[in-house]
């Protein structure tokens, strides 16, 4: 999942995103302060590496 937090004034939005590429296509249309973040669940099984 990707998240995009913009700060606007006194407002923070938060948009979410299933794919990189539309994070990456809303993240250059924000023209306010902004944050692109990938969260990664350890429960997810193609993200997480477990220790053998």
């Amino acid at each position: 999942m990707w998240v995009i937090t913009a700060y606007s004034n006194s407002n923070i939005i938060m948009y979410e995103f299933d794919t990189e590429e539309e994070a990456r296509k809303k993240f250059r249309q924000i023209e306010d302060c902004k944050i692109l973040s990938e969260i990664v669940y350890c429960s997810s099984p193609k993200r997480a590496v477990l220790p053998h």
